[in-house]
């Protein structure tokens, strides 16, 4: 019966890290100074993400033949794409436009009464319940 609990491991805990004195690495922070520059226009930054995902994936449409150096020529695979493909990226283009202008007309005040009154909408039986005396 006490063989089952025989068997204990040697030796010292392995940390992570790689760190063959047993330390553990820690990570750098980051400067402030960028973080402050990107905290003041939090609506414009997603904006101008969104239009750049857009122009990326108009260059993409573009350039199928991809002379790129992470995409290879030779294949162009590009032109092999059917008429439904070409449609349903097309179409996903469209989407994701659409949404950048609504994201870009609503400022964070008409976001929040949206929320509100979607919440305000729901029944009671989506509520926190009270929990202790009180």
């Amino acid at each position: 019966m006490s063989s089952d609990y025989d068997f204990r491991p040697g030796g010292s805990l392995k940390l992570k890290g790689g760190v063959t004195d047993g330390g553990v690495v820690k990570k750098k922070k980051k400067s402030k100074g960028k973080d402050k520059e990107k905290a003041a226009s939090p609506g414009e930054d997603r904006l101008k993400a969104l239009e750049r995902a857009i122009q990326e994936d108009e260059a993409k449409a573009a350039s199928p033949s991809g002379s790129g150096r992470n995409s290879p020529a030779a294949t162009g695979t590009g032109d092999r794409k059917t008429p439904a493909e070409k449609r349903f990226e097309e179409v996903q283009r469209k989407r994701l436009a659409d949404k950048v202008a609504r994201l870009a007309n609503k400022s964070h005040k008409d976001r929040v009464n949206e929320f509100n009154s979607k919440l305000e909408a729901l029944s009671e039986h989506h509520d926190i319940p009270k929990v202790g005396p009180g």
